[in-house]
């Protein structure tokens, strides 16, 4: 018969699954720091010897990283997708933005609707809450805080879709989704109307959502992001417009 006996499980191997499970699930993230030895092991009702045990082993296999004198934190497992060379010619190339830009709405179109059917609803008052703070931050005409919320609310809602591979996939570009953002944004704020318009769209996510209606979210992204992309074409091209003006100028001024 193929039956074994049932062995007791060490606590250390335990502990070393529940940390895997916080960091698989987006819980833990990269270079959260964890709480002290002490607070750590009566969280987790385990010993101290244990818990090292466990901690060692996590640190081993990378997945844990100790820094003298600060404690230990979640590594950077995947870090940034991109190379920062990578990141620049990404952002000096109009051809790469865009292929991004769709990449985004294929992916984040699908967590969206994922989000709204499988969402838990405390997931579904997180990415609120990111709302609710995007808005207030709109008032302070702060681009830069407006850009931090951007990325969270979009991650918030690749957490809520509970796909574990799609979630990585999107914090290993969390660099470049920031990055990518703030350049969005800086170009869109030359209309005076954008900051209204951007919010209206990820207030419509967010209802979309809240209603949990899978349909509707989707169509909410997939509609921000052909604005965004969009919105983007038109600044490149009135760039490009304004670059022959200054040149038409340079050459009236020299005859």
């Amino acid at each position: 018969m193929p039956f074994q006996q049932v062995q007791a499980e060490k606590l250390s191997h335990s502990v070393v699954r529940q940390v895997e499970q916080l960091i698989l699930h987006g819980v833990l993230r990269p270079g959260e720091r964890l709480p002290s030895e002490r607070e750590l092991a009566e969280r987790l009702g385990v010993s101290r010897p244990s818990l090292r045990e466990a901690l060692a082993d996590l640190q081993e296999r990378g997945l844990l990283t100790a820094r003298a004198g600060a404690g230990i934190f979640v590594a950077e497992v995947l870090g940034s997708a991109f190379s920062p060379a990578l990141m620049q010619m990404f952002s000096s190339h109009a051809d790469a933005v865009f292929d991004y830009l769709d990449f985004r709405k294929d992916l984040e179109g699908m967590a969206a609707e994922r989000a709204a059917r499988m969402g838990s609803d405390t997931d579904l008052k997180v990415i609120d809450t990111v709302f609710q703070k995007m808005a207030a931050a709109a008032t302070k005409r702060s681009a830069k805080e407006e850009a931090q919320l951007d990325a969270q609310f979009h991650m918030s809602i690749c957490e809520a879709s509970h796909n574990v591979v799609m979630l990585h996939m999107m914090r290993s570009m969390y660099e470049l989704l920031q990055e990518g953002v703030f350049y969005n944004r800086q170009m869109m704020f030359r209309n005076a109307a954008a900051r209204e318009v951007l919010l209206d769209q990820h207030r419509a996510i967010n209802t979309a959502l809240q209603n949990r209606d899978p349909d509707a979210a989707r169509a909410a992204v997939h509609h921000h992001l052909d604005f965004v992309a969009d919105a983007l074409r038109q600044a490149q091209k009135a760039d490009a417009k304004e670059e022959f003006a200054k040149l038409k100028m340079q050459h009236e001024l020299e005859k």
